[in-house]
């Protein structure tokens, strides 16, 4: 896990002083190490943060032995060791240990089709100098970030963005991604950043850049609908486990400390009483786990957590953010997370990472993607009950929306996501009389997919994976956690269990009213009950209640002395009836006001 940028330049040698400026940028990436390589007209800048091989032989930019390739990579291919044995079988000798070169040998063994054999998380540039080409790629649902500019005087790339203002001039806001976001909260939903100029390579994409000519090629290595097979419905939960455990196995490889995440959710308490198991089995301590903790009682979840921890032997960390702590910190979360989010519930993933870096723990698994793979979400419920009606009419809907209110599920909620989430023109007619004071209260384009999408589950998470939800929520992660040089993995986005998950029929994943049912089938001898069939979904909640009631008046004079702001919004009606405005909304207005100021942002 590390900090890499780049840069081509199209108009003579690269400046080596400013490719060393700009991968320093990123120093909290990398607090293991630095390099640079700079070659006439491409640039190479890496930060490391050693996890596989802590010797200066795992340095980077890394060079192959044989050929003129060089590589700049942040991430992790879990799989590296059975690649080595099987590059090893094919002649190849390795001068050292780490995943870096394992990396580098297979491409130059397999060429682009190298990436279909990784496991893991990935975001790297390989400068072929044999045809004096950039090769880049992204895993495939985008863990790892993948920034770039590209223009008349050159192309660079980056883990964040800050790398890439400098080289962009004037600071300006994409109008349709902030009402997007003032809209409904929506972010991450498009290959664009909040800034013009500033894009993204999508996940499951490589990118081919001639340094010559500096013309760019992007195209598609890995769709996620491509070859999904039906899954065997009477082995769903026992091989749903063997993949999950297969997965934390891969993601437990490391030479440094490694611990997990703990809500005391169903997805987190699963990979870590996987984890704790096999963890047990190598080291003589008990495996870390870390939970932040709400002082808001509705959405605390210690208790919970605390179970886990007496079943599986945790080593148990808490962190408990008060408002002083948010108040304190919000501005730099914003200056963290680049571009606006839609709530300060990320505040406690971030303690959680500040938790892990103190107490040495590099590593950290996280339960991520186990929603979105599993039907973990009340949005799904739609799908399931239209999928009961077709299937069984009348009769069918009624006895499964029976089924779901017995597993927890609200009634009005259900009827709400069937009925709202489905109509876009309904939606989008919501928004316009919530909202008089926006000036485009447009809706999403792609909440408008996902209302077409409603009557199909699969089709549904699907748009979840790639479009409406996991991106957002994996930038969270990699912001928060790289902040602190930590490095999380995600067993549930193991790309075997993603396809495994998806392709499992509705009915089984969302079985007698309870979501993600194979899970918690499968994990029934490893966790208590009372987290294997939990029926109410939090998840490293922040206390918003408390935190924004108290912060509304910061957060009002921020929003009304907003310049960018007033672009968006009618700034009079907007001081009128800030302090009526739902939680939400006002934090949104909030966030875009400090996000304009802390990045000195302009309006087009």
């Amino acid at each position: 896990m590390c900090g890499i940028f780049g840069l081509v330049t199209k108009n003579g040698p690269v400046d080596a002083d400013q490719v060393d400026q700009l991968t320093d940028l990123v120093a909290h990436r990398g607090p293991d190490g630095r390099g640079v390589r700079v070659n006439g007209n491409v640039g190479l800048g890496h930060r490391r943060l050693a996890i596989i091989d802590l010797t200066d032989d795992g340095a980077q930019p890394m060079r192959d032995r044989q050929h003129p390739i060089w590589i700049t990579y942040n991430g992790e291919i879990y799989n590296y060791l059975e690649l080595r044995a099987e590059l090893e079988a094919l002649g190849q000798v390795f001068h050292t240990a780490s995943d870096t070169e394992v990396l580098l040998a297979s491409y130059i063994r397999w060429g682009e089709r190298c990436l279909e054999r990784f496991n893991g998380m990935w975001s790297f540039a390989i400068h072929d100098e044999r045809d004096n080409t950039l090769f880049c790629a992204r895993d495939r649902f985008g863990v790892k970030p993948f920034y770039y500019v590209n223009s008349a005087t050159g192309f660079a790339f980056g883990s964040e963005i800050r790398q890439l203002l400098p080289l962009i001039g004037r600071h300006v806001a994409d109008d349709d991604l902030v009402r997007d976001f003032l809209v409904c909260g929506l972010t991450d939903h498009t290959n664009r950043t909040f800034f013009t100029g500033i894009e993204k390579l999508p996940p499951g994409h490589r990118m081919r850049v001639d340094v010559s000519t500096g013309r760019i090629e992007i195209g598609r290595y890995y769709s996620l609908t491509a070859g999904l097979r039906m899954a065997e419905e009477n082995v769903a939960a026992q091989s749903l486990r063997d993949l999950l455990d297969d997965a934390t196995r891969l993601r437990l490889r490391s030479d440094v400390r490694v611990g997990t995440c703990l809500s005391g959710g169903l997805d987190s308490s699963s990979v870590a009483a996987l984890a704790a198991r096999r963890y047990s089995l190598a080291s003589n301590e008990c495996f870390f786990a870390i939970t932040a903790v709400s002082e808001q009682a509705t959405n605390n979840e210690e208790a919970y957590a605390a179970e886990v921890v007496a079943k599986s032997q945790l080593n148990w960390l808490r962190t408990k953010p008060t408002y002083e702590d948010f108040a304190s910190t919000a501005e730099t979360l914003l200056e963290v997370q680049e571009e606006p989010f839609a709530g300060p519930s990320i505040m406690m993933q971030y303690e959680v990472m500040k938790t892990a870096r103190s107490n040495g723990v590099i590593v950290l698994l996280d339960g991520q993607g186990g929603d979105e793979t599993l039907l973990g979400y009340h949005r799904y419920y739609a799908a399931w009950l239209l999928d009961h009606f077709h299937r069984a009419g009348v009769g069918g809907f009624c006895s499964a929306f029976s089924e779901a209110t017995k597993a927890g599920i609200s009634p009005l909620r259900m009827l709400m996501y069937l009925c709202g989430a489905s109509s876009a023109a309904l939606r989008a007619a919501f928004y316009r009389w919530r909202y008089t004071f926006l000036k485009r209260p447009d809706l999403p384009e792609s909440l408008r997919r996902f209302a077409r999408k409603t009557s199909d589950a699969r089709e549904m998470q699907v748009l979840e994976i790639t479009e409406t939800n996991l991106p957002m929520l994996l930038r969270f992660e990699d912001k928060n956690s790289m902040r602190f040089g930590i490095e999380t993995r995600l067993p549930f986005l193991d790309y075997r269990f993603v396809e495994f998950a998806l392709a499992l029929p509705t009915s089984i994943k969302l079985n007698k009213g309870w979501a993600k049912w194979p899970l918690r089938d499968a994990m029934q001898d490893f966790l208590p009950a009372s987290i294997t069939w939990r029926k109410d979904k939090i998840g490293f909640a922040a206390p918003d209640q408390l935190w924004l009631s108290r912060h509304s008046p910061v957060m009002y004079d921020k929003v009304i002395g907003s310049a960018l702001l007033a672009r968006y919004v009618d700034m009079g009606a907007v001081r009128k009836k800030f302090h009526q405005l739902d939680l939400g909304m006002r934090w949104r207005l909030y966030c875009v006001a400090l996000w304009g100021e802390r990045f000195r942002v302009e309006v087009p």
